[in-house]
């Protein structure tokens, strides 16, 4: 009989737990107590319930899973935010784009894995949810490269639009950047552009966009892509793979707007040479569910190496410190 080792009911535990904290990490952002821990470092359990008319047993629920992570230390009817707190509160996002946008394809992980069911659209994810999440993803990860991009860009945009445009947050961006210019959004998913228009007609910037409803893999020509001088595209370029319709893709692309100038492209890649057990946040997850989803994930290199064939010319390479291996690609 083999025998198990003592720490091995440990380690199993701490999967197991780890897994209920980083649902509480989620929620605990979406209902503000995150924020609060970071900017206080303690919190009334029952009076932060009470203010955001909380379930007191629910919250104090949330709060143990918390603890169960070392996120927060219980101390009697308070909490206090844990050592590890910024990076959590760094990498929220992240755990949100996990347990909330994409939870129904890891919980359909063997559902997914069956080939007889791999037909169609096989698979279900929170697309508002993503966007929420990756609204706060570009903003850690790949805005500082962005706005580095848009500085050296040498021209004001008449008109810009944006690949895969989700919560339309770069968009908005943009349009306040360029505040003459008008936007175009993309997006395949229609519950992402309603989330999109709610959120740029609260921002005041309804009358100055159109958001259309396509597949940016295989866009054909439009009146308004006519104008668009920049164009944008972040966290979905791998859709565009594999490497001979990505080829196709951006071809199509560069037709689909003719008066382009530069071409931001960002995304995340599949990394090389890293073990599971060190996988960085996120890293794991991302290339795990595109795997489930059957969607290709290039690497750096094999990005690099089709720019050329599809007509772009691939002026500079923006690295993005997070994800692990993020870029933006500036192309013209």
């Amino acid at each position: 009989m083999v025998r198990l080792s003592e720490s091995a009911p440990k380690r199993a535990a701490d999967i197991y737990n780890s897994t209920v904290a980083a649902f509480a990490i989620s929620a605990a952002w979406e209902i503000g107590a995150l924020d609060a821990l970071r900017e206080t470092g303690v919190l009334d359990v029952a009076a932060f319930a009470a203010t955001h008319d909380l379930d007191d047993r629910a919250a104090a629920a949330m709060f143990n899973a918390l603890a169960s992570a070392g996120v927060v230390v219980k101390d009697g009817p308070r909490v206090v935010a844990g050592a590890g707190i910024e990076e959590i509160y760094r990498h929220k996002a992240f755990f949100h784009w996990l347990t909330v946008g994409s939870v129904n394809l890891f919980a359909d992980m063997s559902g997914v894995l069956r080939n007889k069911n791999r037909v169609g659209r096989f698979y279900s994810r929170n697309a508002p949810a993503v966007s929420y999440a990756c609204r706060d993803i570009n903003r850690l990860s790949f805005e500082p490269a962005f706005f580095g991009a848009l500085d050296a860009l040498g021209f004001e945009p008449k008109a810009v639009a944006d690949l895969g445009t989700g919560s339309g947050e770069r968009l908005l961006q943009l349009l306040t950047r360029y505040p003459a210019a008008t936007g175009v959004g993309l997006d395949i998913a229609p519950a992402a552009l309603e989330d999109a228009a709610n959120h740029l007609r609260a921002a005041g910037a309804g009358d100055r966009i159109d958001l259309v409803e396509a597949d940016a893999t295989a866009l054909d020509a439009d009146p308004r892509f006519a104008e668009v001088e920049l164009l944008t595209c972040f966290m979905m370029g791998h859709d565009f793979w594999p490497r001979e319709a990505c080829v196709a893709s951006l071809r199509r692309l560069r037709a689909a707007f003719p008066n382009v100038r530069r071409f931001l492209l960002g995304d995340t890649a599949r990394t090389r040479g890293i073990p599971e057990s060190d996988m960085p946040v996120f890293t794991l997850a991302f290339e795990v569910a595109h795997d489930l989803m059957g969607v290709y994930l290039p690497t750096l290199t094999e990005w690099e190496g089709v720019f050329a064939e599809s007509g772009w010319t691939l002026d500079k390479v923006h690295r993005v410190e997070i994800p692990t291996d993020s870029v933006i690609y500036e192309l013209s």
